[in-house]
């Protein structure tokens, strides 16, 4: 493969690097560091049980604590509360009551909104009993919290989904460019099995992992294995359809847009809910933001809330197989790179060498034959 600077003098090619690397670097941390330095609940759904006197002063509370923070809901008992949250409609419930309050939270949905809540339902406990006491600070604070759904043994913390995401993610992008790039897998349906069987087995080894080792994705065995392999392939294939696309720059194009973007976007530290706008929605539409909270809801929520999420990687995958197919059709596939070079100056040895065999976008400029995207 042909050095992209190779058409620059030394001292051009010197500037460049020090000027784009060290960018990189500025903008993956300022990526990384920006959302969680700024987490606090923006529009977070959250219910209130009741419509009495006891909820008015919960609502007040949480609009007087935190204007725009929280998205309540009001529902009419504790059961259909609970129902909300196990469909990951609310990430928790407030269910006031004549001896204080009961804070209805996920910590498998979210480790850091269950603690957020916690100490909200505290603060408000504190209000409620300091305005019975006329002023007087209580001595007891009267709140009790209630997991609703819990994180496993395992992984008391929810730390192991965060942890792999990363790793997860940057596997897929190596995946796609030693599938498309080092090995140069031709012709495109090749590449698409051969990402469709390493995501497979890539989400098998990480459930392997994660559940048979850590014991951090107990429940729905299939599915959570399903949904590890759809975040490595939609990861992968869309890698791999930018490469097919522009070549070796679309590497760093998918480098950028799954690591130094969708980690951080992805929420899966502490909640879409808690980063600041737009980050989070923006996060849930990328693969790394869809599959995070695919894993949760296949793991722990029987698959409720799945859905969004499933057709996010759906869109994704489909998009990068359908760009490995057209991107290996000349003229299109690798263009960027092959405009450099005028097509009589390209062999048909040197293009089978540059390729690793068989390479018919190659044949076509040398006088050959185009045989499709999939011949």
């Amino acid at each position: 493969m042909r050095n992209p600077l190779g058409g620059h003098p030394p001292w051009r090619q010197l500037m460049i690097i020090a000027v784009v690397l060290p960018l990189i670097i500025v903008l993956g941390v300022l990526a990384f560091a920006w959302p969680a330095a700024r987490i606090a609940p923006r529009h977070l759904p959250v219910g209130i049980v009741g419509t009495g006197a006891g909820s008015q002063q919960v609502l007040a509370g949480l609009t007087r604590s935190d204007p725009g923070g929280f998205d309540v809901r009001v529902y009419a008992d504790e059961g259909a509360a609970r129902s909300a949250i196990e469909d990951r409609d609310i990430y928790g419930a407030f269910v006031p009551g004549a001896d204080g309050i009961t804070v209805l939270e996920a910590s498998a949905a979210s480790p850091s909104v269950a603690q957020l809540l916690s100490t909200v339902g505290q603060q408000l406990a504190r209000h409620a009993a300091a305005g019975a006491a006329g002023g007087a600070v209580p001595h007891a604070v009267q709140a009790r919290d209630v997991d609703v759904v819990s994180l496993s043994a395992g992984d008391p913390r929810g730390l192991v989904l965060p942890s792999a995401l990363l790793p997860i993610t940057i596997c897929g992008v190596i995946m796609a460019s030693v599938i498309g790039l080092v090995l140069g897998f031709r012709p495109a349906w090749r590449q698409i099995m051969a990402l469709i069987v390493v995501s497979a087995t890539a989400g098998l080894g990480a459930y392997l992992i994660a559940q048979g080792f850590l014991g951090a994705l107990p429940h729905q065995a299939v599915a959570t294995w399903a949904a590890l392999s759809l975040v490595v392939l939609a990861i992968g294939a869309t890698t791999a359809g930018l490469i097919a696309l522009i070549g070796a720059p679309g590497l760093g194009l998918g480098v950028v847009l799954m690591v130094l973007v969708g980690n951080p976007f992805s929420g899966a530290t502490s909640a879409p809910e808690l980063l600041p706008a737009p980050v989070g929605a923006i996060g849930q539409w990328l693969p790394p933001g869809a599959g995070a909270n695919l894993i949760r809801s296949t793991a722990y929520f029987d698959g409720h809330g799945a859905s969004g999420h499933l057709i996010v990687l759906i869109v994704w995958i489909v998009f990068g197989l359908a760009a490995v197919a057209v991107g290996h059709h000349a003229p299109v596939r690798f263009a960027a790179r092959r405009a450099w070079k005028p097509a009589a100056e390209i062999g048909p040895d040197e293009a089978v060498a540059d390729h690793g065999g068989y390479d018919e976008g190659a044949l076509v400029l040398a006088g050959g034959t185009n045989h499709g995207p999939f011949g």
